[in-house]
């Protein structure tokens, strides 16, 4: 039984049925039944590119609305630092810092704060000697789902870090604990400003033994209107902001890799180049290297489905407002002792690989070979009439039992002479 809960889910009474989603899911995880797209639970990894390219716009996020931080005393906001390049003309990220307490939050924790805190303790884990090279980011919900799902090879390699966002969930209680000893944890309440859908997965479902000290997550497209009404370009905001280059360049691919201050690095986004890197990882086809940054969104979590700007546009935004910006406002001295435990997570979540056939060898060996000769029968060309995305998939459902080989519009033609 399925009991990840996720965060993409499907309006069928927008789906026609015209398998663009069916042709873009990274991991196979749609198929088109009665005439609309079906989503299997156990494959999808919530990278929103279903979202994304659907013209209908049938695949939807699942997030929370502002309204649900009405039930606790005190609210803090976690903007993540790609919330900065939705906006035009944006000199003083103290305008979006301070418009968010004019929602009605009564604090604001930066993420790009917690941000720069990872990377120190990065360049840390990387001097650890029995870690597994080259060292692969957590920073993306999506990259360890799909590693865990696909890659179960390169586990180890995964960065035993907790990503920003938990970092500055915990610190942020933390500080209004410290400030307000009066409050419990219950009266505290964190909502985390998202540019992807994955992220409100990662809060649901906890990660592994790790429980998120997020409890609601708003898509930056729903409150950036809210926040472009109260923004004042005015000479008396609050000076709130407490990060610099390094932690708003998370927001845009390479920014996290740069932070490490090594040259032997990799950094790829949108999720077809990061599968193509993981491939020629397992296959042991890459030159040494420390570090690899990876992001399933195009330009980084700037090109997340639930942002609201043009990636392109967002990430150049970011690029100017970096111009006024210190290197970093938060440091870890070498000599600083251990990473802290608030920073680490002990285990990865266990799933079901999706290329596994069966729990007996015999009897997957069995199946792939069924596979083998009922795609040899098939037209490879993986037009996707028959509700799966290739011959292969279509093989692999017919045998176990979910579809039927005349389900293949083209051979069904071919093998009545009408073809």
């Amino acid at each position: 039984m399925n009991t990840y809960e996720h965060s993409v889910f499907l309006d069928v009474e927008k789906c026609t049925g015209c398998t663009t989603c069916l042709k873009h899911c990274p991991t196979e995880a749609i198929r088109v039944k009665d005439g609309h797209a079906v989503i299997n639970e156990g494959r999808c990894i919530d990278c929103g590119e279903c979202i994304r390219v659907c013209p209908h716009h049938a695949k939807k996020a699942k997030c929370n609305a502002l309204s649900g931080m009405d039930k606790f005393k005190w609210k803090i906001a976690l903007p993540a630092p790609s919330l900065y390049g939705q906006f035009e003309n944006l000199d003083d990220v103290d305008y979006v810092l301070d418009g968010l307490l004019k929602l009605g939050f009564d604090d604001v924790f930066e993420v790009s704060a917690a941000a720069e805190l990872v990377s120190a303790y990065t360049r840390k884990y990387l001097k650890t000697d029995s870690i597994t090279k080259p060292a692969i980011s957590s920073a993306c919900p999506v990259v360890t789902r799909l590693i865990a799902l696909r890659f179960r090879s390169l586990t180890d390699n995964i960065i035993h870090m907790l990503p920003p966002m938990e970092v500055a969930a915990d610190l942020a209680r933390q500080k209004a604990k410290s400030e307000h000893p009066e409050l419990s944890d219950e009266d505290i309440g964190v909502c985390f400003i998202s540019p992807c859908p994955a992220k409100a997965s990662y809060v649901k479902n906890g990660f592994a033994d790790y429980k998120s000290k997020v409890d609601l997550v708003v898509p930056i497209s729903d409150i950036y209107f809210q926040l472009i009404s109260v923004m004042a370009h005015s000479s008396d905001i609050k000076s709130l902001s407490n990060s610099g280059i390094i932690g708003i360049s998370w927001a845009s691919s390479g920014g996290e890799a740069t932070a490490i201050f090594n040259e032997s690095y990799l950094a790829a986004d949108g999720i077809e180049n990061v599968i193509k890197v993981l491939d020629q990882l397992e296959n042991g086809d890459f030159p040494n290297l420390e570090f690899i940054e990876l992001n399933a969104c195009p330009g980084g979590c700037v090109g997340g489905v639930l942002t609201i700007q043009n990636p392109f546009i967002a990430k150049a935004r970011l690029q100017s407002l970096r111009r006024y910006l210190p290197v970093s406002e938060n440091f870890v001295k070498d000599s600083d002792g251990y990473i802290p435990d608030g920073f680490l997570f002990d285990n990865l979540p266990v799933y079901q690989p999706i290329s596994r056939l069966s729990d007996s060898m015999a009897e997957s060996m069995r199946m792939l070979s069924d596979i083998q000769r009922i795609k040899g029968e098939l037209p490879g060309l993986d037009c996707g009439s028959c509700g799966a995305p290739t011959c292969r998939a279509l093989a692999e459902d017919i045998v176990k039992g979910l579809s039927s080989i005349d389900k293949c519009l083209i051979k069904k033609y071919k093998d009545k002479g009408e073809g």
